[in-house]
């Protein structure tokens, strides 16, 4: 199967000769180039029994790696069973007009940000509304910056807790639909991202390049703040889940995903990469797009994240500051069960263990006794 890698390992250089990477997108190209080969060390193992000898090499750990993201999605979401609650949840997508996506790739770091910003004051404002629940919620958000076809695409995904914590301190459950309408969602969302994005402006805090050069004339950027204002912007609520444990299942999904995965990857020719998309305005439908190799490796660049931007991030109940107080009430209100998340305290390899279902460090030749192992140093 052709992986990531080896499209990055086959035409990096090409794409250097016509591009100029930016230093996070180099790094994020030469950690999956050396990702769990010679270049990053990691152990040789040997049988004290037959003799038999393997070596397994050190992962880059980059957060963009497809071969790097499974330990850390099953800690992840197993860490996360314990905060729980017996209590409905909902899916929410919040994305941005196309109009937008080249100013706010030009000011990736300022801009992601300001998309979280006004999706939390957004859901936190309204939730404590009593038109719709009058009770401070909890949720989590995670950027994705791509769609199928690995052009750009900003969004937040956010996981909503569907109820709440009165000021009275009492438990306030919401109806089996998301307690927000859509459209009044969508409106308030736009309201606040184009009213920071004037202010932004104003403060002299944005740059534009090539085709967006155009909007250091005000009159100009007004006129994109303006046709902003007169569309509808996309937001969505998905399906609910049943019962606490569908939550974490799904989880994962989202908070550790890439632009793209090896198993959407389906061949790589002499200068070409074709990859499998769902077909949206065809009620997804598979189908399979071609492009060139370096084409490809431009796309997947442009969803690597500034150095330092905090991907997944939580709000009201789930911040960190109201885990012991005001989570830890709610959980005692709504009857929720205990988790004990398995990995606490494990090392790398008894976690690999747990998810292969099987000992790891027993020797695959003779499946007797465990393999002994010493350090290979990585290639300078």
């Amino acid at each position: 199967m052709t992986s990531v890698q080896d499209i990055f390992r086959a035409f990096y250089p090409q794409y250097k000769e016509k591009y100029k990477p930016s230093p996070e997108q180099a790094k994020a190209a030469n950690d999956i180039i050396r990702c769990r080969t010679s270049d990053l060390g990691g152990h040789a193992y040997e049988c004290e029994t037959c003799g038999h000898t393997q070596v397994r090499y050190n992962s880059c750990r980059n957060r963009h790696c497809s071969m790097c993201q499974g330990v850390n999605k099953e800690v992840w979401v197993d860490n996360r069973k314990k905060d729980i609650l017996n209590a409905p949840y909902f899916h929410v997508v919040f994305t941005m007009p196309e109009q937008l996506h080249m100013v706010i790739y030009h000011n990736q770091k300022l801009l992601y940000d300001l998309m979280y910003k006004c999706v939390a004051e957004t859901l936190a404002e309204l939730s404590t509304d009593k038109k719709y629940l009058g009770a401070q919620i909890g949720f989590f958000s995670v950027l994705h910056t791509w769609g199928q076809n690995l052009h750009f695409h900003p969004h937040i995904h956010t996981v909503v807790l569907a109820g709440g914590l009165s000021k009275q301190n009492r438990w306030r459950s919401s109806s089996k639909k998301f307690f927000i309408p859509v459209k009044v969602l969508s409106k308030k969302f736009r309201g606040k991202y184009l009213y920071y994005l004037k202010q932004y402006y104003e403060q002299k805090l944005l740059v534009f390049y090539n085709d967006a050069k155009k909007y250091e004339n005000p009159k100009q950027f007004q006129s994109l703040i303006d046709k902003c204002y007169s569309l509808n912007w996309y937001s969505y609520t998905k399906r609910t889940f049943s019962g606490p444990l569908a939550v974490v299942q799904y989880l994962g999904r989202y908070t550790h995903r890439i632009a793209i995965s090896n198993n959407r990857i389906v061949s790589m020719g002499k200068d070409t990469v074709s990859i499998q998309v769902k077909d949206y305005r065809n009620n997804n439908q598979k189908k399979t797009v071609t492009m060139k190799a370096v084409e490809f490796i431009r796309r997947f660049l442009m969803h690597i994240l500034p150095k330092g931007l905090v991907k997944i991030r939580h709000y009201g109940l789930l911040a960190n500051r109201n885990k012991k107080t005001k989570l830890k009430l709610c959980r005692k209100l709504t009857n929720s069960p205990t988790y004990q998340p398995k990995f606490s305290g494990l090392s790398t390899v008894e976690i690999v263990s747990i998810i292969a279902g099987k000992d790891v460090t027993i020797c695959s030749a003779c499946n007797k006794s465990h393999l002994r192992s010493a350090i290979l140093g990585a290639v300078p």
